[in-house]
Parts: structure tokens; C-alpha cells; sequence
């Protein structure tokens, strides 16, 4: 062929099937080589005809084959119908294309085994890297995210599925029918890895963020819909439920064909799974506390036979048959049902911490859910995470000074009887109670609402809110009297054969108290038992000189007491109780010996209780005036008394006295029980001869303070409680003035039920706060501190001002017996006198105010 003509036929070549007819001329062999005989023919290159024929064969059959594997350059409608896309997207095999496939792709053409060696000419990585991959970005890849930033599924996840599954439909066609068919056995190989090589384009090139968002609501809403418990959801019947779960498992299958449920997706699936275990446990299971509890066996049932079930579909739905370890990822066994029942409990017991303060709150009613808690602290990490958080809530919601010290104890004796039924060792109760048992030591109180508890009676006292009932109740227990030795001596109990080491979570300070009941706990929260013997002594003498017979129920605490604290530390109670049950046979020796109520029937009757003046707590000892109707009858009865017991000698303390009291008025009859210093106030409104009888009697304050011979507070005490009782009343044009209501008029008497219901209550107040027998604290300091105010008067007088510490060690040297006071609380008395202008303080020294 001349030059042009193989010029022309290469940019024109001629039909493939046709072959290049053979040249007329004779071909050039070209010379002979080295050692060759002369006219020999040169094989080592093929003839320059046939290299150009060969070439114009091969242009002709890639240019069939790249025609047919080239794809419309537009989006492929998922909308149409199956007939309309595959006459659009799928492309028939005429033998032309099928002659030209063959030729560059078959191991046995001569164009291939010439090529062999150059991959620029490899027809499906042509296909894959021109075709593919630019029709994917262009067209696939935008119209793909555009559905995943819809939102609302689950409709654009099941629309995105279709169409990816679809777009890899049309983009594995070709390999599937004539190139597989022509490779044989190879093309098995060749369109797994096409087909591989697409899913990684698809992986690497759809937003990860977008697939998990919407993939992580996917099979959130899902699940919701297939277990109807979770958010709310429930499923109107059990088709449309299995109808969800197909359609679920199907959408995961298809996602799984084109590559999207490898790792990523079953993390998602393994979070979206955990979570609705976790919500499946708080929607069920959240404030079912009754006893026995079957929510364990009810969650593990539910665990085994619904959430198992699914988790293995949707796994067998996920796995990729080709990967080696598909079987191994997604394989299930017993012992992972047994893991996720396991989870299911930790979830359980993560729920009933969360609410285990609400569960203390309702004991016993909330046993339930302690029996939950005892199958998931098993393990020494779920029992410090239970601690912990019950200890900060317990920090948060209980231990503010919001709360009284009657609401943390109670609290605290709820948390004792819960958490020993969850841990009999006492580990738990040891580590949750630590703080708690030091903010009850910080508060003035605790002691005194222990004691008052234990001395309370619940039947009488049950609409006290300030009583603690929770310990009488324990006090009426058969096993409350059954003392047991102090928990240090544990230790020393080496023929205990039930001894058992401490738990190995236990703490450097745990120690499991023998005396480890309600009791007990609250008994030792104060390091000296000194603290808690002489509130109760406080406590016991004002019950004992406010009740008239019955004292079943102090005897019956003080032998508690003794049992676990030892007789002597009680002595004084045991003098105490034993002064109060004499005195009744003293006092009926008394009236029999001088014949009060016998010689005069209208004159008062008068009862006293003889009180060892040693053995009792300081007590209140005011003095005022009383009436010598009293003082004659108790002239008489000291008399009495001195001839019972010729070596002692009646002091009369007034301030402790009740009195019955009955005012005869004009249109009405008031009886009272009341203090001494009461009934001394509305003495003195008795008209004197004097005074008209037909005028209601009139006293100003200043005339009552004068001629009682009482304190202003007790006085307002009384004034305030008369006032309340509509028998005293203010005058208009003096409120110090007071006169006595014979009549109630109709403005008094609607008031009765308002105005003088409020007064009566601040009445009745008031006396609560004056009526107590015994001495606080504070009183008794306040007492022996005026005594020491005298020393520092004299002090200051002779020596001129003087700094506090010089003060204090002065009161040290110079009082007999030592100062009994710190440097506070002397501060603290000094700042009072100077408000009163008794001191002056400057420059940090103190001195006399002239």
C-alpha cells in the first residue's frame, strides 16, 4: 500500500470484519545481519503493513467499544418505569460490539497480546476512570447529596438507597452480560474488582457526616416504630410492626450491595441498638419499684426474644458475603445474648441510680428497686458509680441548709434501712453515709431531734412535723433493747467463728459496725458520748416535769441507753427518773400530813415534784411575784416536806409551775392550763377593794413590771397570750394599756375566729419558746459569763484598756477554778456590751464607756 494510502485508511479506516488486502509490490526484508546468508528474511519485526493494519483493526474496535460503554451525560431518573431506563441506560450487544469487545478484551487476540504490557489502553479502567467516575461526580453525586440533606426520614434514606442501588445497576451492566461472558473465569475476577473500585467511590465521595446523621435517625426512628416502646412510639398491630422490620432489613440490603454497610454503618447500628436499649429500660422499667420485682427476668425475656432477634436479621442483612471476616463481624452467639442481656441490666442499674434518692425518699414502698440495684452492683466498678452519684445527689438535693435537720434525718434513716438490704456488709452504707454523718455533726440540733425522737410517741405526736417518729417506731420494735457491745470491740472477738475479712472495695476507714440498726447510727454519730447523755438528761428532765404518771416510754429508752453506753454514763437520768416516781409518794405523804383540800375545800390544791438539785441540768429559776394564796400553801407544804425529811429543805422554783386557771367573766368562764408567771399576770388584774367591781380593771405595763417583779419578756409572754384567749385587751388610746374583757362584743366576737386566732397562735408560740425547763446551752454560758463580766469591769476600771488576748489570760490568772471560755466566745460577749454602750472598742483594745 503507498504511504498515503496507509495515511488515509488510518484516519478512515476500513471495516473491522474487512481484512487489509496484502500489498502487490514485493515487501522489504530489509538486509541481511551479521553472520546471515545473503537474501536471508529478517523475522525478529513484523512486516510495517501489518503493524498498520493491526493498529487500524484495533482504533476501529475500541472506538465500537468505548461508544457503547460511554454514558448520557444527564442525571438517571429513578422516577421512570424499569422499561424506560433500561431502553435509555442499557444498551443491546450487536455482534459488532460483541467482535470488538472480544478483540480487546479476549487473552487469545493478537491486538491484546501485543498490549499486554501497556495499561493506557486497559478498556475498563478507561470505563471506570472516563465513564464512570465523571458521570458520578456530575450527574450521581450531587442529586445523592441533595436527598440527604432533605431530612424527615425516613422516606429520603429509602429514596437514596434506590437510587444508589439503581446508579450501580446501570454502572455494572456491561460487566455483568458481555465482558463477564467474554473473560470466562478472569471476568469473575475483573468485575469484582470494578465492582469493588465503585464502592470505594461511592464511600469516599458521599459526605460521611450526612450519611451518619441521617443513617443514625434512620434506624433511630426505625427501631422506634419495630419495638413501639421508645419516644413514645407504638405500633397500632403487630403486621405493620413486621411490615417496618422487612422493609428496614431491606433497605440494610441494599446498602450492603453497594457498599455502605461496612464498619461505619455498623457502628451506627451498634449506637442507634444501644440506644434503644437504653430507652427501651426507661420507658418500661422507670418508677416500677413494687416488691418482689420481675423487671430483670421481664428486661432479659425481652432482651433474648426482641432485641437479639433483630440485631441478628439486621447483621445478616449488613454482611458482605465476599469479605473474609463478614462471618466472623457479623456472626452471633449465645454468649453475646448473654453480653447484651448483661448490658441491659448495667442500663437498668444506671436507671435505678439515677432515681435512687426517690427510691430512699418512698422507702419502703420502693423495696422493688433496691432489689433491682442488688443484680447490678456485682462488680466493684458499678458500686463506686453508684456511690458517687447517690453521694453527689445526695450533696445537691439533701445537704443545704434549706433542708431541716429533721427532713436529712429522716432521709438519712431511709438511706440506712435501703442500702442495708442492698449490701448487708455495710461497704455501700459506709462510703454514701460518711458525708452525710458529718453535716448532721455540724448542725446545733441534731442531738436534740435524736433524742426527741426517740423519747416521741407516734400516736401523739404524729402531727408534729418537727418529730422525728421513724425512731420511736424503731424504739417499739422487739429487737430495739437488745443491746450489743461497741462496734471497736469487734476487733478483739478472736473466738468469733463467723469472722469474715472486709470486702475487698471496702476503704482504709471502713469498719461494719455490730450496732449497725437505725438506732445505733444516729446514737454514734457524735465522737463522745458525752454530747448525746447530757441532751438526753435536757430532754428527759422536761418530759419528766411536764408529764403527770405515765413514763413507760422513758424508762424504756433510758435502758436502751444503758445497754449501750454503760450505767454509769447515765446515773444522773436513773437519779432523775427515780426523783420524779418518789415524789409522788412524797407528795401524797405531804396532803395527808397537812390536810390540804380538808380544812378549806375552795382553796387551790397544790402538787410538786422533789428534784435532786445535783443530779438534774440547770433549769430555769426567774423569780416574780406570786400570789400569797400560793406562797401560804407552799409555806405549809415546805413544812410538811421538812417533817418528812428533817435534813432538807424545799427551794421553790416558780418559772417551772403550771397552773389551772378558771376566770369567771361576766359572759363566759375561761379555764386554762397554764405557766406560773401566766397565771401571776392575770392575777393582778383582780379589781382591789378599791376599785369600782362594775368598771373592767385597767393596768398599764409599767405597772405590772413594777409590781410583779418580772422580767419584760415574761411579761409580753403573758400579756401576749391573754390577749389571744379575748381576755385581755389593748386599749384604743394606749397600747400599754390593758383591761379585761368581761364581755365580747360583736366586733371581739368576729374576730374570735381571725384576728384573735392569729394572736392566740403568737401566744401559744411564745409560750413554746418560754416554757422549756431546762437551761440551753447558751443560757447557762450567758449566766456564767455575767458572773465573769464583774472581773472584766474591774479589770478594765484598775487597769485601762486592754486588748482581748490580754483579757483572756488575765480571767485565767485572776478566776478561781480557771476561765472555761475561748477567745470567741469572750469576743463574742464583749461585741454585745459594746452595741449596749457599756464598752468601747478602739484600735483593737477595749475599755470602760464614761
Amino acid at each position: 500500500m503507498a504511504l498515503h494510502d496507509r495515511i488515509f485508511a488510518s484516519v478512515f479506516p476500513p471495516p473491522s470484519e474487512v481484512d487489509v488486502p496484502t500489498p502487490a509490490a514485493t515487501p522489504v526484508l530489509g538486509s541481511s545481519g551479521f553472520g546471515e546468508a545473503f537474501g536471508s528474511q529478517h523475522l525478529s519485526q513484523p512486516p510495517i503493513e501489518n503493524s498498520a493494519a493491526e493498529q487500524i483493526k484495533w482504533d476501529r474496535a475500541w472506538h465500537i467499544a468505548t461508544s457503547y460503554l460511554t454514558l448520557p451525560t444527564e442525571p438517571i431518573n429513578t422516577n421512570r418505569d424499569e422499561q424506560t431506563l433500561r431502553m435509555k441506560w442499557i444498551k443491546p450487544v450487536s455482534p459488532e460490539i460483541e467482535r470488538a469487545l472480544v478483540y480487546i478484551l479476549s487473552e487469545d487476540s493478537r491486538g491484546r497480546q501485543i498490549r499486554k504490557a501497556n495499561n493506557s489502553e486497559d478498556l475498563l479502567r478507561w470505563y471506570f476512570e472516563d465513564v464512570v467516575l465523571e458521570h458520578w461526580i456530575q450527574h450521581a453525586l450531587p442529586r445523592l447529596i441533595e436527598i440527604l440533606r432533605k431530612g424527615h426520614v425516613p422516606e429520603p434514606l429509602f429514596e437514596l438507597g434506590r437510587e444508589i442501588f439503581l446508579i450501580q445497576s446501570i454502572y455494572l451492566q456491561p460487566l455483568k452480560e458481555p465482558i463477564s461472558q467474554i473473560l470466562g473465569d478472569l471476568g469473575k475476577a475483573e468485575f469484582q474488582r470494578f465492582e469493588a473500585d465503585l464502592h470505594g467511590l461511592f464511600t469516599q465521595t458521599l459526605p460521611q457526616a450526612l450519611v451518619s446523621e441521617n443513617l443514625t435517625a434512620f434506624l433511630t426512628q426505625q427501631c422506634s416504630l419495630i419495638f413501639g416502646d421508645v419516644n413514645g412510639a407504638e405500633i397500632p398491630n403487630k403486621s405493620s410492626g413486621q411490615e417496618v422490620r422487612q422493609r428496614t432489613l431491606q433497605f440494610m440490603r441494599n446498602l450492603q450491595s453497594v457498599g455502605l454497610s461496612g464498619y461505619q454503618a455498623q457502628r451506627i447500628f451498634a449506637e442507634v441498638m444501644s440506644e434503644t436499649l437504653t430507652t427501651h429500660v426507661k420507658v418500661t422499667c422507670a418508677g416500677q419499684w413494687s416488691s418482689p420485682s420481675a423487671v430483670v427476668d421481664q428486661l432479659q425475656h425481652w432482651v433474648e426474644n426482641n432485641f437479639a432477634r433483630f440485631v441478628v436479621e439486621m447483621l445478616a442483612s449488613m454482611k458482605d458475603q465476599k469479605a473474609a471476616t463478614a462471618d466472623k463481624l457479623t456472626r452471633v452467639t449465645h454468649s453475646d445474648v448473654e453480653r447484651w442481656q448483661d448490658m441491659g441490666v448495667n442500663k437498668l442499674g444506671a436507671l435505678r441510680t439515677d432515681e435512687l434518692f426517690s427510691v430512699v425518699v418512698d422507702w419502703d414502698d420502693s423495696r422493688g428497686a433496691i432489689e433491682d440495684l442488688k443484680r447490678f452492683v456485682t462488680v466493684p466498678a458499678s458500686r463506686t458509680y453508684l456511690t458517687t452519684n447517690f453521694a453527689n445527689v445526695v450533696a445537691h438535693r439533701l445537704l443545704q441548709p434549706g433542708a431541716s435537720t429533721t427532713e436529712i434525718l429522716q432521709v438519712y434513716i431511709s438511706i440506712i434501712r435501703a442500702f442495708t438490704v442492698l449490701d448487708p456488709k455495710g461497704v455501700l452504707l459506709d462510703r454514701v453515709a460518711r458525708p452525710i454523718r458529718r453535716y448532721l455533726r455540724e448542725r446545733d440540733d441534731t442531738v436534740t431531734i435524736v433524742v426527741g425522737g426517740l423519747l416521741a410517741d407516734p400516736e401523739n405526736d404524729a402531727s408534729s412535723g418537727d418529730a422525728l417518729l421513724e425512731l420511736a417506731v424503731e424504739m417499739s420494735k422487739n429487737n430495739s433493747l437488745q443491746g450489743e457491745e461497741d462496734a471497736e470491740d469487734g476487733e478483739l472477738d478472736f473466738d468469733d467463728m463467723n469472722w469474715m475479712p472486709d470486702p475487698v472495695d471496702a476503704g482504709p476507714e471502713y469498719r461494719k459496725s455490730k450496732n449497725s440498726d437505725v438506732i445505733g447510727s444516729l446514737i454514734s454519730l457524735f465522737d463522745s458520748k458525752d454530747v448525746f447523755v447530757k441532751e438526753f438528761q435536757n430532754i428527759l428532765g422536761e418530759r419528766l416535769l411536764k408529764n403527770e404518771y405515765d413514763f413507760d416510754r422513758e424508762i424504756r429508752v433510758l435502758e436502751l441507753l444503758k445497754i449501750r453506753f454503760g450505767e454509769s454514763s447515765l446515773q444522773a437520768c436513773e437519779v432523775m427518773l427515780r426523783d420524779v416516781l418518789d415524789s409522788r409518794r412524797v407528795d401524797t405523804f405531804i396532803h395527808k400530813d397537812q390536810r390540804f383540800g380538808l380544812d378549806d375545800e375552795s382553796a387551790p390544791a397544790i402538787h410538786t415534784r422533789i428534784l435532786s438539785h445535783l443530779f438534774w441540768p440547770s433549769l430555769h429559776s426567774e423569780t416574780f411575784f406570786i400570789p400569797p394564796e400560793i406562797t401560804s400553801l407552799q409555806s405549809r407544804y415546805s413544812t410538811g416536806f421538812e417533817t418528812l425529811k428533817q435534813s432538807r429543805k424545799l427551794t421553790w422554783l416558780h418559772a417551772l409551775g403550771q397552773v389551772t386557771v378558771t376566770l369567771d367573766l361576766e359572759d363566759r368562764t375561761v379555764s386554762e392550763e397554764v405557766q406560773t408567771w401566766q397565771a401571776s399576770v392575770i392575777y393582778a388584774f383582780q379589781p382591789t377593794d378599791a376599785e369600782d367591781p362594775s368598771i373592767p380593771v385597767t393596768r398599764t405595763f409599767d405597772e405590772l413590771l413594777a409590781n410583779l417583779e418580772m422580767t419584760e419578756a415574761l411579761l409580753h409572754n403573758a400579756l401576749t397570750f391573754w390577749i389571744g384567749k379575748l381576755v385581755l385587751k389593748q386599749t384604743s388610746t394606749s397600747p400599754s394599756t390593758y383591761v379585761v374583757l368581761e364581755t365580747l362584743s360583736d366586733e371581739d366576737a368576729a374576730q374570735e375566729g381571725t384576728t384573735s386566732a392569729a394572736i392566740a397562735a403568737a401566744a401559744e408560740t411564745a409560750t413554746a419558746a418560754a416554757a422549756p425547763a431546762v437551761l440551753s446551752e447558751h443560757e447557762v454560758a450567758q449566766e456564767k459569763m455575767d458572773v465573769y463580766w464583774q472581773y472584766v469591769i474591774g479589770m478594765l476600771t484598775n487597769g485601762g484598756p486592754m486588748p482581748l488576748q490580754q483579757i483572756v489570760m488575765m480571767l485565767k490568772l485572776t478566776v478561781p477554778g480557771g476561765f472555761p471560755f475561748g477567745n470567741e466566745e469572750l469576743k463574742s460577749f464583749l461585741e454585745g456590751e459594746v452595741r449596749e454602750g457599756k464598752l468601747d472598742f478602739t484600735r483593737g483594745t477595749y475599755k470602760i464607756k464614761h
